[in-house]
């Protein structure tokens, strides 16, 4: 019988979703939960992977197992798992359906803290010392809108077939001292958002223009793009089927 689950977890104390050899993912921590309930080796997978410090708000996975699960074995998950990794939901779907491949579309936030705050300081990138020109921002975000291949924006070494993406939202929202960047595409390269983020924050400052980042996406060169922001201010907020 084939499960997915709904998670939610906060990515500071992991390498990531996917499971590494000689580091903590999240990945590893909810299999090994899984397979202490089932008393199997189920093979876990995500909806996506995210890198090290990457939060997750949603996260979707699947897995397979002979034993029979109700949502109560949520609760039993749960008692095992560290208390930055929550299991919020489990349901039976058809053996067919698949987390990765069966989502249409994911969701992103960037989050940036214009001040200097403590209680912040895991999950928002600290941005005060510059001054940025929020309008000029989203102007260019919506450039973003004309192009598929993004290969600008993804690391240079990665075994992707395409750079092919589809964005159909992007957009920064302020909120008193919290700058957010929105973007949602039918998926994302490795890396993709942060040096999107990069890059328009160069924009913000003056440091390149509109025409420039424009130039930036035509080139299809990572080394035209601006620095990949901090892991902490990213969250995965939504996964679509």
């Amino acid at each position: 019988m084939r499960y997915f689950i709904e998670l939610s977890y906060k990515g500071t104390n992991y390498h990531g979703w996917q499971i590494q050899p000689n580091a903590i993912s999240v990945q590893e921590q909810i299999t090994k939960a899984i397979n202490t309930i089932t008393q199997e080796n189920i093979q876990l997978v995500g909806a996506g992977r995210t890198d090290a410090g990457v939060h997750a708000i949603q996260m979707f996975a699947h897995f397979d197992t002979e034993k029979k699960l109700t949502e109560n074995d949520v609760r039993k998950f749960n008692s095992i798992l560290p208390n930055d990794i929550v299991i919020k939901s489990l349901k039976m779907v058809l053996d067919t359906t698949h987390a990765r491949f069966d989502a249409i579309s994911r969701s992103y936030e960037y989050r940036i803290l214009l001040v200097r705050d403590p209680f912040y300081l895991e999950t928002t990138w600290q941005l005060y010392q510059k001054k940025l020109q929020i309008d000029v921002m989203n102007k260019a975000a919506e450039i973003l809108f004309e192009f598929e291949d993004f290969e600008s924006f993804s690391k240079v070494k990665t075994d992707v077939k395409t750079f092919n993406c589809t964005i159909t939202k992007a957009t920064w929202i302020l909120q008193g001292d919290h700058l957010t960047f929105h973007i949602t595409a039918n998926r994302f390269l490795r890396n993709m958002v942060r040096a999107i983020v990069g890059t328009l924050i160069e924009v913000g400052t003056g440091k390149i223009s509109l025409a420039d980042f424009r130039k930036i996406i035509e080139s299809k060169n990572r080394s035209e793009a601006g620095l990949s922001v901090p892991a902490k201010g990213l969250f995965l907020t939504e996964v679509c089927y």
